[in-house]
């Protein structure tokens, strides 16, 4: 066979490869697949080193409704959660570089301050201390103790499409109580009766990846509330979104990425194939000029 057609062999051959290798590394895009093994690993890194801080409200501040709005500054890719009489009391994902965050208030005086969690859940130093006072005009005076939401987990995460479960802690208060749940992302809002003190599961099903905000509200039998806002999490990556609240993904698909193979590799034979034509009719006309023959080596 003729050196050059060799040669021009060789490059298809390599063009089938490297298609090959993309194309195996886009279907892996799809993982976990049915009947495969995965494997999963941590790696270290050190905690946060950069404190969130509490702008607002002021220290010293008296308030006489709740939830009150609670905003500062905080570092890139962390989550925050705020403590309250070191009670925890909410968390939201830091989104450029600050946070706002509704929080419930015990009745008196409420000393908060807020830590950032990296994704490896490490905590940083904490922000600085604001103490402010809430005073319970609404509530009946001769109830025992207000109403109380929390949580062990202040984010908790599912694949979109896929139920997402969280455990709450209520206590306090008269029962029955009735909880409201808004998820964040515009759907509507789910409503669940407890009649007694204790852990209770609150689920919903994300239609699309994203971090929400979600604000849990319960109120007993002589109206008392509770307020309580958590992260929840779709996984996938995230990018900003229409829905308030929320930031969202959009992941290629498998398909679109194929297809974006397979037009690639094609390209490449096409180009491949011209470039050796030509040249290929080059050296055929150079050697008939020679008086050679046109296919020998």
């Amino acid at each position: 066979m003729n050196k050059n057609y060799r040669f021009l062999l060789h490059v298809m051959l390599a063009t089938a490869i490297t298609s090959f290798i993309v194309l195996n590394h886009a279907l892996a895009l799809t993982n976990p697949q049915n009947n495969g093994v995965g494997l999963q690993g941590e790696v270290s890194a050190p905690p946060p080193s950069v404190a969130a801080s509490i702008v607002s409200p002021a220290n010293g501040a008296n308030f006489t409704n709740v939830p009150i709005t609670l905003t500062g500054s905080c570092p890139a890719n962390t989550l925050v959660k705020i403590f309250k009489n070191g009670v925890f009391g909410g968390a939201i994902a830091c989104q450029n570089g600050s946070y706002s965050i509704q929080v419930d208030l015990f009745s008196g005086q409420n000393e908060l301050k807020a830590t950032v969690y990296d994704a490896l859940n490490q905590a940083g130093p904490d922000s600085n201390v604001v103490t402010i006072n809430y005073s319970n005009t609404v509530a009946n005076p001769s109830l025992s103790s207000l109403v109380t939401l929390t949580s062990n987990f202040g984010q908790r995460g599912a694949n979109p499409k896929q139920e997402l479960d969280w455990p709450i802690i209520i206590s306090g208060g008269t029962a029955p109580y009735a909880v409201s749940v808004d998820w964040g992302d515009l759907s509507p809002s789910d409503v669940y009766s407890q009649t007694s003190v204790g852990q209770f599961t609150i689920r919903h099903t994300y239609q699309q990846s994203g971090v929400f905000k979600v604000l849990i509200k319960a109120v007993d039998q002589n109206g008392t509330a509770a307020f309580l806002q958590l992260s929840g999490v779709a996984n996938g990556q995230v990018v900003q979104s229409s829905v308030a609240g929320a930031s969202t993904t959009k992941t290629p698909s498998v398909s679109s990425v194929t297809w974006q193979v397979f037009a690639f590799s094609f390209s490449a034979i096409i180009v491949t194939f011209w470039l050796g034509r030509g040249f290929g009719t080059k050296t055929v006309k150079s050697k008939l000029q020679r008086g050679e023959h046109p296919f020998g080596e």
